[in-house]
């Protein structure tokens, strides 16, 4: 007769232990059973909460699903915007993070693009490429359940030891052998962001360009900006550290605070504004200074994502005769920008100002929400 029945978890091995009395001897049987493996995730755990923890390696789900081992990831303030509740399509539980770079470990039986081995960069986006909006490059629409940002919001993310990607023909780019995984991290999301946002906002070789915001998103924004070879280029900013960075950087750039650039764009352009702005901030006041600084007939493209609901004052605005664009990304140029990495036209190495392993990732969120130390962006090693 079975008396007591205990188990524990000893490695990626469970112990089970039986207790046996036969005739008044005890008799101990032990059996061991394999465990999938597990693993190290930071997880949203409920709003205002993070939390590095175990869990099971994922696995293949579909036919078009991929399997990377993360090298390398990276804290986005979108995780952030997770955290305190702005994202309500969040699913707490899940392994937040959507920005990482590493390598196939195991594909689905439908992929054909990447194989094991492969050293990878993940999109943002999950898109099945076959849709109605995917066939016109709009894959932040996609109809599938998985469509659009899931990874790291929906579905399990990338600040972990492994991700699932599905769609992996279309989410997963290789990196070229010359590109390294730092001059890659970036990619799949706010190169992604500011490489989108520059090619919808009509830039001409004539135009004065206004970049609202010098985050790691607005950062990136410039540098495809800077692509288009606009007359001019104007970076608002209100952190004098990010202001450093821009004129160390990219001496050419013109710089100036949020007090001050309405009357300094207006004198720094052609027309009595702005031709193009740039909308990256996010903050309360910077979605109205992006249309006070616009010449009338402007392109105002917003790439920023709000914590609260902002005003569109139209009395105000009559006869200013604005074209507005909005978000989210498109994130479908991904060989095109590994491209111009290998190319040298595109650097974005110099914005992973901090790194810190995966065990030390709160440390890493802690200093890039506090804005802490000139941080730009943090990388992590997993």
């Amino acid at each position: 007769m079975v008396i007591i029945s205990h188990l524990f978890s000893l490695g990626k091995k469970m112990k089970i232990y039986k207790v046996y009395v036969f005739s008044g001897t005890i008799k101990i049987k032990m059996m061991e059973k394999e465990m999938g493996e597990i693993m190290q995730a930071y997880t949203y755990v409920s709003e205002g909460k993070f939390e590095l923890r175990e869990k099971s390696k994922p696995v293949l789900m579909h036919e078009r699903d991929a399997i990377v081992k993360v090298t390398l990831a990276s804290i986005c303030s979108s995780d952030l915007h997770i955290k305190h509740g702005s994202v309500p399509r969040a699913v707490p539980g899940i392994t937040v993070g959507h920005e990482m770079v590493g390598i196939v470990e195991s594909v689905g039986s439908a992929v054909t693009k990447v194989k094991p081995g492969d050293r990878v960069t993940v999109n943002v986006e999950t898109f099945c490429g076959e849709c109605f909006f995917c066939k016109k490059g709009y894959v932040n629409n996609c109809t599938d359940k998985n469509g659009g940002w899931a990874l790291g919001c929906r579905i399990d993310g990338g600040q972990a030891e492994y991700v699932r990607v599905p769609f992996a023909d279309q989410g997963l780019n290789k990196i070229p052998e010359e590109v390294t995984d730092r001059q890659a991290l970036l990619v799949g999301d706010v190169l992604a962001t500011g490489y989108w946002a520059a090619r919808i906002s009509e830039i001409t070789e004539e135009d004065t360009v206004l970049v609202i915001g010098a985050g790691p998103t607005g950062i990136c924004t410039l540098l495809c900006v800077m692509l288009k070879n606009p007359k001019r280029i104007i970076v608002c900013e209100k952190d004098e550290n990010r202001i450093c960075f821009i004129r160390e950087h990219y001496p050419e750039i013109l710089t100036v605070s949020p007090e001050k650039c309405e009357e300094f764009v207006r004198d720094n352009s052609d027309h009595g504004g702005a031709d193009v702005v740039l909308e990256v901030a996010g903050a309360e006041s910077t979605f109205r200074l992006a249309w006070e600084c616009a010449r009338p007939n402007a392109v105002v493209t917003v790439v920023a994502l709000y914590d609260k609901a902002q005003t569109l004052p139209l009395p105000e605005m009559y006869g200013k005769n604005l074209t507005f664009k909005t978000g989210g990304v498109d994130g479908c140029d991904c060989e095109e920008t590994l491209k111009l990495i290998a190319e040298g036209r595109i650097n974005t190495e110099p914005l992973i100002t901090h790194t810190y392993p995966l065990s030390r990732i709160e440390e890493g969120h802690d200093l890039f929400e506090n804005n802490r130390d000139g941080v730009i962006k943090v990388a992590v090693e997993c």
